[in-house]
């Protein structure tokens, strides 16, 4: 069994940087990032972008940025940022990316809270949201990728005018405990916390993740860049570990695009939150269900694939279950799999929030390698988690190297290198986090079972528990709901009610083609939401979806809504999580009528 003080003698001494410098002496002339201009396909090698995060070393160090300094970033998935980010680590500071979704007010809490001294953004839109300057007094500075028509003082093409810095020795100026970057919580009950990280804990994350892919060199593999870079996930997935282990990174701009880009680049490995996940389910159960009979088909055979799929990955298939697997592969599953782009993908995670279990195991029925993830931005993305001998319901086991075990209440807790220094000035936050004995709290109850795979419950301060005293997890009877074919998110309610009852929001690809078998097409989701033959069906359905719920636990009632809850909104934060608090406020009508 790897412990931590395996992973530490491994990178003793190490940062991102001086693992990027072994990275692109490694693999020159290995192709680091792709991107698309109009219907052009362009790219930089590993040598390309060290050149150029070194001309922008010298760039920043020119405009007054040293160590220590705070440099925050603006921007899509683009190749810039990496080299942009590469670079202000290569002068000992600490680049910290912002989702782009922030108001000019959140942008300035954020300048203000990280105290940055410079800010680069991508363009004129991003570059209006830092106008008020004067309320952002230590930001100096601000550069732009793609200059419009608003000033700016620093430009893409003016850092990348100056000589390159070397590369040897500008990977050697951090120390491992210095600070790699701070990230913004997403905010779900306040004013988001900054996460301090080191090159120590990125660098211990790195060699973990290695180790539980059980893979030496994972040189070249693909993967599309398409989440927010502000957060941890996308940060490790497409960022860190393209420094540290040679991934080829495509750079996708609008995670609308993913499915377009997929069906092109072919990734090998692709993480993704539940609800990309589900999207594409909808899709390709919209598409067969609009020939009946193949869509019926097509479930059957899903049905017949699940629990061998299951075996497979546990090496307990008999050769008569391979047989029949492989032929329901060649017959339903394959040329789906290559539709989607995901014929050549050897890992897929889904995480940041929970999957249901069904759909986990729908995926991997298909062929698609699916593994759920489990995390937080305070211990660097990845706390549990099994590849490859999955367990749907469950999280996996400890990721190696790292210490889980759940405290007294239930609450899931780790210790080990990948945890966090702290937030950033708020010592009270981080004690209540992070305990004497290093152990970090992660506020999420959860169960254990004889293999170590760990289940989260749901998170502590989101337990329901209703007028008669009952404790529920919302969160099992949401992913529940999301079973339902035609319900694409879900919100369950009922503290200090009655009973519980939940908002459901119809999938739009799903409800349209279940309306057109009904002989209701033409009719606007909201329609749909309010029409007798929809609430019958998903009264029926209900009572399928909470039959392995005790009475005490079972949704009684929902409000069908129609329009769909948004990333980074007052409802959902940048990844899909639910924004309860927004919700109930929002709802507050919806909610009290179904009490009535």
């Amino acid at each position: 069994m790897t412990t931590s003080a395996d992973i530490d003698a491994v990178i003793a001494g190490q940062t991102v940087p001086s693992l990027f410098a072994q990275t692109a002496t490694r693999l020159p002339e290995q192709v680091a990032l792709r991107w698309k201009e109009g219907d052009e396909w362009r790219r930089w090698t590993f040598a390309e972008l060290a050149d150029l995060a070194c001309r922008v070393a010298t760039g920043l160090a020119a405009a007054g940025v040293g160590a220590g300094d705070r440099v925050l970033l603006m921007m899509r998935n683009c190749p810039e940022f990496h080299a942009l980010d590469l670079g202000a680590l290569l002068v000992g500071a600490t680049p910290i990316s912002i989702y782009n979704s922030s108001s000019a007010e959140q942008v300035e809490y954020l300048a203000n809270h990280s105290k940055a001294g410079v800010a680069i953004v991508e363009d004129d839109g991003f570059l209006a949201r830092f106008a008020n300057r004067e309320a952002m007094p230590t930001l100096t500075t601000i550069g732009v990728v793609r200059p419009g028509e608003l000033a700016a003082d620093l430009t893409w093409d003016g850092l990348i005018a100056n000589d390159p810095v070397d590369l040897a020795a500008a990977s050697s100026i951090s120390s491992p405990d210095d600070l790699i970057t701070i990230i913004y919580t997403s905010g779900t009950t306040g004013p988001p916390k900054g996460v301090m990280l080191s090159h120590y804990n990125i660098a211990w994350t790195a060699e973990c993740l290695r180790l539980a892919f059980g893979r030496d060199d994972l040189t070249g593999k693909r993967l599309v860049s398409y989440l927010p870079m502000a957060h941890i996930a996308e940060r490790v997935t497409s960022h860190y570990s393209l420094l540290s282990m040679g991934y080829e990174v495509t750079c996708c701009p609008d995670p609308g695009q993913i499915a377009d880009f997929a069906r092109e680049v072919k990734p090998q490995i692709m993480f993704g939150v539940p609800r990309v996940w589900e999207k594409i389910h909808s899709r390709v159960t919209a598409a067969l269900s609009a020939d009946p009979e193949k869509g019926a088909k097509f479930q059957e055979a899903v049905a017949a694939a699940e629990p061998i799929a299951l075996k497979m990955a546990w090496d307990e298939a008999s050769d008569e279950e391979r047989a029949t697997y492989d032929f329901l592969d060649q017959v339903a599953f394959a040329g789906v799999r290559e539709l989607l782009g995901f014929d050549e993908l050897e890992i897929a995670i889904s995480g940041a929030a929970p999957i249901p279990p069904e759909l986990l195991s729908w995926y991997r029925a298909i062929g698609v390698p699916m593994s759920e993830i489990y995390g937080m931005s305070e211990n660097c993305g990845p706390m549990c988690w099994e590849p490859y001998r999955i367990k749907p319901g469950t999280v996996g086991p400890a990721v190696p190297g790292l210490e889980v075990k759940l405290a007294d209440d239930g609450e899931v807790c780790c210790r080990g290198g990948l945890v966090f220094q702290g937030y950033l000035d708020a010592p009270d936050k981080t004690a209540e986090a992070l305990d004497a004995d290093g152990w970090l709290h992660s506020g999420d109850i959860g169960e254990v079972d004889d293999d170590g795979y760990f289940r989260i419950v749901d998170r502590k301060k989101e337990l329901i528990i209703t007028a008669g005293g009952k404790n529920i997890s919302p969160a099992n009877l949401e992913a529940a709901l999301k079973t339902i074919p035609i319900v694409g998110q879900a919100c369950a309610v009922g503290d200090k009610r009655p009973f519980v009852a939940a908002l459901v929001v119809l999938d739009p690809d799903e409800t349209s083609i279940w309306a057109k078998q009904r002989g209701l097409e033409g009719l606007t989701l909201q329609e749909l939401a309010d029409h007798p033959d929809v609430l019958a069906y998903l009264d029926e359905a209900l009572v399928g979806a909470m039959a392995r719920f005790n009475n005490a636990e079972r949704v009684k009632k929902l409000k069908v809504l129609a329009d769909e809850w948004l990333p980074d909104s007052e409802l959902l934060t940048p990844t899909s999580k639910l924004k309860r608090r927004g919700i109930h406020a929002t709802f507050s009508d919806e909610i009290d009528a179904l009490y009535a």
